[in-house]
């Protein structure tokens, strides 16, 4: 079972692991994500992240298939027992805009349709998807204020922004008396990403590299692509099992010392490669609730081994091996 924490400086106590839901009504029907979904909560889950972009890449797919598939299956459970992030101001794919979208008027836009499409009042955690430098730090902050006070979002945080303009914005909230970002969601996972590969795909800030100030500012991490696209999971089958794409996104010299680091602490705590590339994220100094992905009940429930999985810092020390 899933074990509850409290994101730090809010009243959001959530489950040690948040299930991601971009294959959600679109990749994964409706049927299936209740079957998912509900695997979740029977093991205690209660933390779930969306955003409003999420299977609008399908044109057959109804805009804010994610959010959509949620809110169906949303209608069955009390609203209380779950926290629902999802995350605005990212590009509008469905209709062809892929100028910045990181500024209030869009974000507006966006919160009110994921509002609809969840069927709620209020979004619990709230992220900005991405960052626009041209739009100031004042003005988004003083947006999700208003929107708080509107009882549109409880908390919010920001997804794909850098160190510098996360605290710059979180300065500017403490100066007036503002609530700030509470938590950061940035791409991290134990396998090194290509960095160019990564950008070119979407995949901006890997937090080992770029976390930065970060990493000592107090907030709750909540890490995306937490398990690496699976691609320790694969090495584990056997080279011939990573695709092209993957190995493209992944392979280097560092992630071959990091797969072999994986399989020596999985030995010793006799578990799987994948319950340790997991449990890296759980075992950080600071708070981290990664954000993980599964397509089927039984693949849930094998993430959810990693939970119970206790890494020294001497193990943790070997698995960051260059």
């Amino acid at each position: 079972m899933l074990s509850k924490v409290t994101i730090a400086h809010t009243d959001l106590m959530v489950s040690r692991l948040c299930y991601g839901t971009n294959m959600l009504g679109w990749q994964i029907d409706q049927g299936r994500s209740n079957a998912i979904l509900d695997k979740f909560a029977e093991l205690g889950g209660n933390f779930i992240d969306s955003a409003r972009s999420y299977g609008d890449w399908m044109p057959d797919a109804p805009k804010g298939a994610s959010e959509r598939a949620i809110g169906a299956w949303l209608k069955g459970k009390k609203r209380e027992d779950f926290v629902i992030a999802t995350k605005g101001g990212h590009f509008d794919m469905r209709a062809g805009d892929y100028r910045n979208r990181a500024n209030p008027t869009d974000i507006a836009s966006d919160l009110d349709e994921s509002l609809d499409h969840f069927g709620v009042e209020a979004i619990d955690l709230y992220w900005l998807h991405m960052d626009n430098p041209e739009t100031p730090v004042s003005e988004l902050i003083d947006f999700l204020n208003d929107a708080k006070a509107a009882g549109k979002i409880r908390w919010f945080g920001a997804s794909n922004w850098t160190d510098a303009r996360v605290m710059e914005a979180n300065a500017y909230a403490k100066a007036k008396g503002k609530t700030g970002f509470v938590a950061v969601e940035p791409f991290w996972g134990l396998a090194k990403p290509h960095e160019q590969n990564a950008i070119q795909q979407g995949y901006q800030y890997y937090f080992e590299d770029h976390g930065g100030a970060l990493k000592g500012a107090d907030l709750a991490v909540i890490p995306y692509c937490s398990q690496s696209r699976g691609y320790f999971a694969m090495l584990e089958k056997g080279e011939d099992a990573v695709s092209d794409a993957l190995k493209g996104f992944y392979d280097n010299p560092v992630n071959k010392a990091r797969f072999e680091a994986a399989k020596a602490v999985a030995q010793r705590h006799g578990v799987s490669v994948s319950e340790v590339v997991l449990a890296y994220l759980l075992n950080q100094p600071q708070q981290v609730i990664p954000i993980f992905g599964a397509s089927s009940p039984a693949r849930l429930e094998e993430s959810v081994k990693a939970t119970a999985l206790k890494l020294s810092p001497e193990d943790l020390a070997e698995l960051r091996a260059e």
